[in-house]
C-alpha cells in the first residue's frame, strides 16, 4: 500500500518496468503520437497517485481533493483504453502490455509483479461478492479470466483465454476453460 511519496515513486518505477525509454527523442516521440506503451504507463502513474492520495486523505483536504482529481484523471484515460482497476489492489510490478477490456474488482488482492496481457477480468462469480487473492508473479495471458473466492499460488501462468474457477494452490502454467495444469515450476 502506498504511504509515502517515497513508497509511490518505488512502484511508478517498478510498474511497467518492461519498457523503460532512456533516449529523450524517444520519450518525446511516444508522447507526441500517444504509443500505447507511453498511455499505459500513464495510467499507471494515475492510478498510483490516486491510491496515494486516497491512503493519506482521512483528515487531510489537500489530499481527499488531490485524490479526486486523480481518480477523475484515472478514470477518464481508463474509459478511453477500456481499464477499470480499482485502488490498493495490485502491488508494485504491475505490467499491463495492452489495453482493451481490462476489468478488476476493487476487492481483489494481488501481490508483486502481477502481468496483464489485455482482456483479462478479474473478480466476483455473481453469486457472492467474495472476490479472488493472488500472489506475487502472476502472469494472465490474453483473454484470461479469474473469478470467485478463490487463491491463486505465487509464480502461477495464466494462459490466454483460460477461466479460473477454483483455487490455484501449487505454482505451474495453467490452461483451458475451466483451467488445469500442464506445467508445474
Amino acid at each position: 500500500m502506498i504511504r509515502t511519496k517515497r513508497d509511490l515513486a518505488e512502484y511508478i518505477a517498478s510498474d511497467n518496468s518492461w519498457h523503460v525509454t532512456n533516449n529523450r527523442k524517444q520519450r518525446v516521440i511516444d508522447a507526441f503520437t500517444a504509443s500505447p506503451y507511453h498511455v499505459l504507463k500513464k495510467y499507471l502513474k494515475y492510478l498510483r497517485t490516486y491510491e496515494y492520495h486516497l491512503n493519506n486523505s482521512k483528515g487531510s483536504r489537500f489530499h481527499t481533493y488531490m485524490g479526486f482529481y486523480y481518480e477523475r484523471k484515472k478514470n477518464r484515460l481508463g474509459s478511453r483504453l477500456g481499464i477499470e482497476i480499482g485502488p490498493n489492489c495490485f502491488g508494485k510490478g504491475l505490467s499491463i502490455w495492452h489495453y482493451g477490456s481490462i476489468v478488476v474488482n476493487p476487492n481483489v488482492r494481488v501481490g508483486e509483479n502481477c502481468v496483464l496481457r489485455g482482456a483479462n477480468c478479474i473478480g466476483n462469480n455473481g453469486a457472492s461478492n467474495k472476490t479472488p487473492v493472488l500472489g506475487d508473479n502472476i502472469e494472465l495471458g490474453y483473454g484470461a479470466i479469474i473469478i470467485g473466492d478463490i487463491d491463486v499460488a505465487s509464480n502461477t501462468v495464466i494462459g490466454a483465454n483460460a477461466v479460473v474457477v477454483k483455487s490455484i494452490t501449487e505454482s505451474g502454467t495453467y490452461v483451458g476453460v475451466p483451467a488445469k495444469v500442464v506445467n508445474r515450476n
